[in-house]
C-alpha cells in the first residue's frame, strides 16, 4: 500500500476543511525529548525557509532570533516536554536573515515506538493568526447578536449553523436545521425558489441580493410573511467554493406599507383619471360609458351603469323606490371580449327590480351594496328575481358590489362592479373608491339632466318666439331656415322675422342675442316682439334701433345682440338698411352677379354710445336679399373673408327655388355638428314690372 507523507495529509486536510484552518498556513514540527527536531513539514519550510536537511537534528531553540531571549524558547519547550501544553509568541530567524514573529502551540505526544516523549509544535505567523482570531471574534459576535437571520450552508445547501435570529424567524432550533435542506424543514415557504437562487450564487460566485422568501413558518403559522434573502459564496484560499452564507431580513411590515402606498397611489391615479375622463360632455349615455371605461380594469373586470328609467327617458326623476326600481342600462365595459358583460343585459334594456331586490336596496339605502365572496349562498336572495347572478357566477365572478349614483341628495342610478381575476375580493378601500367614482359620475349625470331640461326649455321657448307663419306682402317671396346648434352646445338667441306694413312695404329683420340657454332665448323673444310692435309704428330704422338699445338697458343683467333690418319696397326695389354689428346682407341681382351690400357695420345693441345710420340701396326687380346669422359663415378653421367668398360663390349658382337655395347653403356651409345656432332668411323681389304698393297691377 502506498504511503502518503504526513505533511501532505495535514495540509490537504486543512485545505479541504475550509474555514479558518484553510485560510491560515500552520507549520507542524516534532522534536524528541531532548529538543532535537525530528520532523519538519512542507508548511514549516514555507514559513521559515529551511529545508528538512538543514534543520533535522538541530535543537529547536536554534531557530530563534539571535538577539531573542533563548531562555523563553527553551522554557516553552521544556514546559511542553514535561506534559503541559503551552502557547506563546516567539521571534524566529528566517533563513533569509530576517526576524519573523510566530505564535506556537506545543504539546507532548507519547512516542509509541521509541519510548519517551515527542513534542508536537504547531507554528503560524503571529500577524496572520491575530488577524484570523480578530475576524473570528467579530464573526462570532455578529453571528450571535445580529438581528438579521444568518445561516452557513455547505455546498449541498445543508445547514451547518444558524444564528438565534434565524431560529426565531423560522420557529425551529439550530438542531432542527443542521444537516437538512430548506425544502425539508420549511415546506410553507417558496423554498425551491430560494434554493435556485442559492445554487446560482454557488455556481456563479456572484452574490445574490434581495431574493424574496414568502410564506409561513412555525414561528407564525397563521400569517404570511415576506423576507429579503441574500447569498454569498464562501471560498477557500484557492478560490474553490466550500459553502454559502445566507442572511435573511423580515420585511413584511415594510412590504405591506409599500403595497398600501402603491395601492393609494394607484387609487389616486384612478381618481385623477376619472376627473379627466368622466363628464367630457353633457350627454347622459356618454357620461355613463366614461364611468364604466375608467373602472376597467384597474378596479373591476366588468362594469355596468344603469340610471332610472324616468331620467333616461325625459330627464326627470320619477316616483320613489317603494314599489321597486325601473332602470335603463346605459353603459357597460368592456363592450366586447368579456363573457361577463356578454351575459348581462344589453345596452338600452329596461330592467325592472322589485322592492326587495339588491339593486333596489342599494338605491333605497343610498350606500354601496357589497358581496365580498360571490358564491351560491350569496346569490340565493336574488335567485327568485333573475338568473343573471347564477350565470355570472359560473363565468368566474367571485366578488361583486354596487355603488349608487348620488348627486345633490338625489338618487339617479347605480354602477355595478364585477371581479373575476384571482386578486381577492373588493376591499373597503376599493368600495370607497367605487363610491368616489360613482359620485363624480353622478354629478356629471345630474348636470346632463339639468342641462337637458334647460336645453329643452330654451329650445321650446326659442321656437315659440320664432314666427310661426310668415306672410310677406305681395311682391315678395321668402324662404327661411332655423338650425339649432348640435346637442353638445346650448341653444342660442338667433331669430328672424318678416313684418308686412300697411303700405305694402316689408321689414326683413334678423338678429342674434349673444349667449346661450334660456336667458338668451328669453331676451331674443323680448327683442323680436319689440321689433314687430315698433316696426308697425313706421319708425325710422335708426330710431327703431335706439328703442331696442333702451330695451336691453332695462334688463337686470346686461346683454348684447347683433341686428340687421332691411325695409324694402317691393314695387320699387328701394331698401333702407340699418346694421348693428351683424354680418352684412348679400344681394343676388337678376343677371346672376352677387355682392355683399356695403353697409356700415355699426356696434352691437347693448354696447351703447353708437349713432346708428341707415343706408339706402335700390335693387332691380327679381333680385334676392340674403340675411343670415354668424353661425352660417364663422368657422374655427377658416378666415371669415374666405367663408364669405364661399357664400357668394354658392349664391352665384342658380337654384330651382328659394327653399332649395336655403338647403344648399346649409348643406355646403354647415358641418354635421354645428357650433352655433343658424338663422337664414332669403327674400326675392317679384320680377313682374309695374306693381304698385298695394300689389295691384296697372
Amino acid at each position: 500500500m502506498e504511503q502518503v507523507p504526513f505533511d501532505e495529509v495535514t495540509t490537504s486536510a486543512a485545505r479541504d476543511a475550509g474555514g479558518w484552518l484553510g485560510a491560515l498556513p500552520v507549520a507542524v514540527v516534532a522534536t524528541g525529548a531532548d529538543g532535537a527536531i525530528v520532523r519538519w513539514d512542507n508548511a514549516a519550510e514555507a514559513l521559515l525557509g529551511y529545508t528538512p536537511h538543514e534543520v533535522l537534528g538541530r535543537h529547536i531553540a536554534d531557530l530563534l532570533h539571535p538577539g531573542a531571549d533563548r531562555g523563553l524558547g527553551r522554557s516553552l519547550w521544556e514546559g511542553a516536554a514535561t506534559g503541559r501544553g503551552v502557547m506563546g509568541t516567539v521571534t524566529a530567524w528566517h533563513r533569509e536573515g530576517r526576524p519573523l514573529d510566530l505564535e506556537i502551540w506545543a504539546c507532548p505526544v507519547p512516542a509509541r515506538h521509541r519510548g519517551g516523549t515527542t513534542v508536537l509544535v504547531f507554528a503560524a505567523e503571529a500577524e496572520a493568526a491575530r488577524r484570523i482570531r480578530g475576524s473570528s471574534a467579530v464573526w462570532d459576535g455578529l453571528f450571535s447578536r445580529s438581528p438579521v437571520g444568518i445561516a452557513v450552508l455547505d455546498t449541498q445547501l445543508r445547514f451547518l449553523r444558524v444564528n438565534p435570529a434565524l431560529e426565531a424567524m423560522n420557529g425551529l432550533s439550530q438542531a432542527a436545521h443542521i444537516g437538512r435542506r430548506l425544502v425539508e424543514i420549511l415546506p410553507g415557504v417558496n423554498a425551491a425558489d430560494m434554493e435556485r437562487a442559492m445554487r446560482r450564487a454557488l455556481d456563479e460566485g456572484r452574490p445574490v441580493l434581495d431574493s424574496r422568501r414568502t410564506g409561513r413558518t412555525p414561528a407564525d403559522p397563521d400569517h404570511d410573511h415576506v423576507w429579503s434573502g441574500s447569498y454569498v459564496r464562501l471560498e477557500d484560499s484557492d478560490g474553490r467554493p466550500i459553502g454559502l452564507v445566507a442572511t435573511l431580513i423580515d420585511i413584511t411590515a415594510k412590504e405591506r406599507a409599500q403595497l398600501e402606498a402603491e395601492e393609494s397611489r394607484r387609487q389616486l391615479a384612478l381618481v385623477n383619471e376619472a376627473t379627466l375622463k368622466i363628464g367630457t360632455s353633457l350627454d347622459l349615455e356618454r357620461t355613463a360609458q366614461e364611468l364604466a371605461d375608467v373602472a376597467v380594469p384597474d378596479l373591476a373586470d366588468a362594469v355596468t351603469v344603469d340610471v332610472l328609467e324616468s331620467l333616461a327617458a325625459d330627464g326627470e326623476l320619477g316616483a320613489g323606490l317603494v314599489g321597486g326600481a325601473v332602470l335603463r342600462r346605459l353603459a357597460k365595459a368592456p363592450l366586447t371580449g368579456s363573457p361577463v358583460t356578454a351575459a348581462l343585459a344589453p345596452l338600452g334594456r329596461t330592467l325592472d327590480f322589485p322592492a326587495n331586490a339588491p339593486y333596489t336596496r342599494a338605491l333605497g339605502e343610498r350606500r354601496p351594496y357589497v358581496v365580498p365572496e360571490f358564491d351560491a349562498r350569496s346569490i340565493a336572495p336574488a335567485a327568485g328575481h333573475s338568473t343573471r347572478p347564477a350565470e355570472v357566477l359560473e363565468l368566474g365572478v367571485h366578488s361583486f358590489m354596487m355603488a349608487p349614483l348620488l348627486a345633490r341628495g338625489v338618487v339617479l342610478g347605480l354602477a355595478t362592479f364585477y371581479r373575476t381575476r384571482p386578486i381577492g375580493p373588493f376591499t373597503k378601500d376599493e368600495v370607497d373608491l367605487a363610491g368616489e367614482l360613482a359620485a363624480r359620475a353622478a354629478v356629471c349625470v345630474d348636470n346632463a339632466r339639468l342641462y337637458r331640461r334647460e336645453h329643452d326649455t330654451a329650445a321650446v321657448l326659442q321656437r315659440s318666439m320664432l314666427p310661426q307663419h310668415i306672410t310677406p306682402p305681395p311682391g315678395i317671396e321668402v324662404a327661411h331656415r332655423y338650425l339649432p346648434a348640435s346637442d353638445v352646445n346650448e341653444v342660442g338667441g338667433d331669430w328672424y322675422d318678416v313684418i308686412a306694413l300697411e303700405d305694402g312695404r316689408a321689414v326683413l329683420v334678423i338678429g342674434d342675442v349673444m349667449g346661450h340657454g334660456t336667458a338668451a332665448a328669453a331676451v331674443m323673444g323680448r327683442l323680436s316682439a319689440s321689433v314687430r310692435a315698433l316696426a308697425r309704428l313706421d319708425l325710422a330704422p335708426e330710431d327703431l334701433l335706439y328703442q331696442l338699445e333702451a330695451a336691453l338697458r332695462d334688463l337686470a343683467e346686461p346683454m348684447i345682440a347683433t341686428f340687421l333690418s332691411v325695409m324694402v319696397d317691393p314695387a320699387t326695389g328701394h331698401c333702407r338698411i340699418t346694421r348693428a354689428g351683424h354680418p352684412p346682407p348679400v344681394a343676388v341681382l337678376p343677371d346672376g352677379s352677387v355682392r355683399l351690400l356695403d353697409v356700415p357695420p355699426g356696434l352691437p345693441l347693448g354696447v351703447g354710445g353708437e349713432a346708428f345710420t341707415t343706408t339706402e340701396v335700390t335693387l332691380p326687380r327679381g333680385s334676392l336679399l340674403v340675411l343670415y346669422t354668424d353661425g352660417l359663415v364663422e368657422s374655427r378653421n377658416s378666415d371669415i373673408d374666405a367663408r364669405l367668398t364661399e357664400l357668394t360663390d354658392l349664391l352665384a349658382e342658380p337654384g330651382p327655388s328659394l327653399s332649395a337655395l336655403c338647403d344648399r347653403l346649409l348643406t355646403h356651409l354647415v358641418p354635421a355638428s354645428a357650433d352655433d345656432d343658424i338663422a337664414l332668411l332669403v327674400a326675392r323681389l317679384a320680377p313682374a314690372a309695374g306693381a304698385g304698393r298695394d300689389g295691384r297691377r296697372p
